[in-house]
């Protein structure tokens, strides 16, 4: 079982996917290390669907301090990363940090998550071009302009990576995250 996930978000960041995968990585056992633009209080929100909506409306959700900062990262001491959806990867896309980080998991042979908007970071990345892969729908052009390829699935594992559309798809996601964790190397 890997020991170690680092967790990328910012404000903005999906309440519900973040304090999800934390409490599930300890309950796994797992160390949940949550990395952002700066060490401090988060202010995260929820994303949720509204009858008679065309999109998604947000409202403040739970807050949460982060532990490190992107400079702090060593990508050595983790085994895999999860990118958190909600609007954080809007702006962290942008991050120069952000996106070696991800690379630099990627050139480790690392596993890499991401969730809902989450994918946006892999794709400013370069990390999903002729991957297969999931996301919140209105995502999904982003994704194949990136030259990947939006599957409408729950999850979807390719390679190293997996994908899942939004907090809704927890459970599909998660059996493919412990599944990845729990082999002996990335396949």
């Amino acid at each position: 079982m890997a020991s170690k996930v680092l967790i990328i978000v910012g404000d903005g960041g999906e309440s519900y996917e973040t304090w999800y995968a934390v409490h599930r990585f300890q309950e796994a056992g797992v160390e949940p290390v949550v990395a952002a633009p700066a060490k401090r209080r988060l202010h995260l929100v929820i994303h949720d669907f509204e009858p008679g909506w065309d999109t998604y409306k947000e409202r403040p959700g739970y807050v949460m301090e982060s532990d490190i900062t992107f400079d702090d990262v060593n990508v050595k001491d983790y085994d895999a990363v999860l990118c958190i959806g909600g609007r954080a990867p809007e702006y962290l896309r942008n991050n120069k940090r952000v996106l070696e980080i991800l690379r630099e998991f990627d050139r480790q042979g690392k596993w890499l998550f991401a969730i809902c908007h989450g994918v946006q970071l892999l794709a400013a990345a370069n990390l999903v071009k002729g991957k297969r892969a999931t996301c919140y729908e209105h995502v999904k052009l982003e994704l194949e302009a990136a030259g990947g390829t939006f599957v409408p699935e729950d999850a979807v594992r390719d390679d190293r990576m997996v994908s899942a559309q939004t907090w809704r798809e927890h459970p599909a996601f998660y059996r493919q995250v412990f599944a990845c964790l729990t082999s002996s190397v990335p396949a």
